[in-house]
């Protein structure tokens, strides 16, 4: 059996996958392999439809491969999605939401307990009113304090990989720093990873320290961050260079 490396918490090996379209079966994903190391941000790059969101669903076990295996070091995988105003129950004040999935993990916890601990995450967040914040309802928060609270649910229960879907598409640009730079600042405070999905090639340039390039469900090329902005070889990586 094919192993992992002691310092990579995740292994992606061969993985192809498809949907069932009609009475035939459409294949999404050819042959994908790659390797995330501990306490790495990985970007995994590519144009809308090529398939990275797919990629995520397999890795968190949401559909099944068709060939290949994931070799998993990780104790708890957490998603943070593109849009939170879809992704946030409406009629469910905040401090509900994170609650949930504080018990869903430690269900041996009192609920004085668990409450403490979501203030806990909102305070990690950036969120400066934590206690009026956790008796809202989500149409209450502008965009950027809903995506925190997405982030302090994928906190909630101490993800070892966080995988992170687009999640600054919908905000302004100074709201995107803030969030771009609190995900990097909690992955040094955690200890954590993350794989970081997005088409903007700014974003993995500033954060990313190993880039995949994907295109039509396939991986055209990887490697480092300096190596894939620098010297990239695949004239699809070149083209999107030239598109920044």
């Amino acid at each position: 059996m094919e192993k992992i490396s002691p310092n990579n918490i995740l292994k992606v090996s061969h993985i192809s996958a498809s949907y069932q379209e009609g009475k035939q079966r459409k294949t999404v994903l050819h042959d994908i392999s790659f390797e995330l190391h501990e306490n790495e941000i990985l970007g995994l790059v590519g144009e809308s439809g090529c398939g990275k969101s797919t990629l995520s669903k397999v890795i968190l076990g949401f559909i099944r491969p068709d060939e290949g295996e994931i070799f998993s070091q990780v104790d708890h995988p957490q998603m943070i999605f593109q849009d939170p105003m879809t992704s946030l129950n409406p009629v469910f004040r905040i401090g509900q939401q994170v609650d949930e999935v504080t018990m869903l993990h430690n269900p041996e916890m009192s609920k004085e307990e668990v409450k403490a601990r979501t203030l806990e995450m909102l305070d990690l967040v950036g969120i400066a009113n934590k206690e009026g914040v956790y008796s809202m309802y989500p149409h209450e928060l502008s965009g950027g304090m809903r995506q925190r609270i997405m982030i302090a649910i994928a906190l909630a229960c101490s993800p070892t990989l966080i995988i992170a879907d687009e999640p600054t598409t919908a905000l302004d640009v100074t709201i995107q720093a803030q969030i771009l730079d609190l995900l990097q600042n909690l992955k040094d405070k955690l200890n954590s990873s993350i794989m970081l999905i997005t088409h903007d090639l700014g974003v993995v340039a500033g954060m990313a320290d190993y880039v995949v390039v994907m295109y039509a469900g396939r991986v055209v090329e990887k490697g480092t961050a300096d190596e894939i902005f620098h010297h990239p070889g695949h004239p699809y990586t070149i083209g999107l260079m030239k598109s920044k």
